[in-house]
């Protein structure tokens, strides 16, 4: 018999994995999604492009919304409910892990970083976006990089780790900044459009989703060396690994797909709801690295 390649080796050893994880008896969020015949799953309204209310619909759409409806098409197929009634749960920057440990919610894919701290939480899936923390301020502000931000109102989103960072960085080096930490990322774009800070500190796609949606978007730019690059997860439940592991075969063989690159390009790069702009966001190399090699390992801070 010949050699099998590599990746005929590494598909047969996936396939026996998963199955043999379903020869098991159905415990933890799977078993509970089986015995209720639903599932709740997250959504935000504001995240722009990765999960949010484009319409007066209610329902959310997004990039991570697309990646979450793979994984529950997923969910269907392993436990032969194709009529599973999925159930949305809003949530914001301060809600989204207590609802996730106390089984309000199963499944959160928005815009929710891995990291150290919040992985004695909760657990999260493969990574599905890699970002840079950087800023975004007027186009002709003179602002260009944190320094230049010394004594300044600036504004956040409370309850995100750019919050935390910024806090971190303007203590460290008594920058003299007034953090303001509004509620979403809507609201913090709207205290930099009013005046009241010069610059919104965020996840760098989140900010080419705010600037996408304003009434001028040439008026503003994204700038200033990262403070930190993050991977954004999907988050479930600590100590399920039944569960774990089939959200990530589902994300890993998207990621794995020919359909992973025009999803990419509907959100990033092609014009959306609700003004029909575009996020002129090619897709980065890390990115593109990260689909390659999945991993659930958190990137650390660059700035602590």
């Amino acid at each position: 018999m010949r050699t099998l390649n590599r990746s005929m080796i590494v598909a047969m050893a996936a396939l026996v994995s998963v199955q043999s994880a379903w020869a098991d008896p159905l415990s933890g969020t799977l078993g509970k999604i089986k015995d209720s015949g639903v599932i709740t799953v997250a959504y935000r309204d504001a995240a722009i492009p990765f999960s949010y209310l484009a319409d007066a619909s209610g329902m959310p759409v997004g990039y991570s919304q697309d990646i979450q409806s793979v994984v529950i098409d997923e969910i269907k197929n392993e436990l032969h409910m194709p009529e599973l009634k999925v159930q949305y749960n809003l949530v914001t920057s301060q809600t989204r892990l207590p609802l996730i440990q106390n089984g309000t919610v199963d499944l959160e894919c928005g815009s929710t970083t891995n990291n150290v701290e919040r992985q004695q939480q909760v657990a999260f899936s493969v990574g599905i976006f890699e970002i840079s923390t950087r800023m975004l301020t007027a186009a002709h502000s003179g602002y260009h990089e944190f320094a230049d931000l010394r004594g300044k109102n600036v504004v956040t989103t409370a309850g995100t780790t750019a919050e935390k960072l910024l806090r971190s960085m303007n203590a460290e080096q008594q920058m003299g900044l007034n953090v303001i930490s509004a509620k979403d990322h809507g609201e913090s774009f709207q205290t930099l459009e009013s005046g009241r800070a010069v610059a919104f500190v965020q996840d760098d796609a989140l900010l080419a989703g705010e600037r996408a949606k304003a009434r001028n978007p040439e008026k503003w730019v994204i700038t200033a060396a990262p403070l930190s690059n993050e991977i954004y997860g999907c988050m479930l439940r600590k100590g399920d690994p039944q569960f774990k592991q089939l959200v990530d075969t589902a994300i890993k063989h998207l990621f794995a797909s020919d359909r992973i690159a025009p999803l990419y390009a509907k959100w990033f790069e092609q014009p959306i709801a609700p003004k029909g702009l575009s996020l002129n966001y090619p897709m980065p190399e890390v990115v593109k690295s990260l689909y390659a090699h999945p991993t659930d390992a958190p990137v650390q801070p660059l700035v602590n």
